[in-house]
């Protein structure tokens, strides 16, 4: 498969994902929380991202306060 096909692939299915989560009402944290992602996934987004473990988490707790 030529690499063009592959990139225009994923990047049909990174836009499919994200029309399901929306349409199912999931924020992107909401959605990780749901999929109890790995901590080896964690750590090769954060990798890939170039961002701390802490971004992944801002914003978390005051979801929660606010579902109290």
């Amino acid at each position: 498969m030529k690499r063009e096909q592959k990139l225009r692939r994923d990047r049909n299915m990174g836009a499919n994902l994200k029309k399901l989560r929306l349409a199912h009402g999931f924020s992107q944290s909401k959605l990780c929380t749901r999929l109890n992602i790995r901590v080896s996934v964690l750590i090769q987004l954060r990798k890939i991202y170039g961002c701390t473990y802490d971004d992944f988490f801002a914003g978390l707790d005051l979801e929660e306060n606010n579902q109290e």
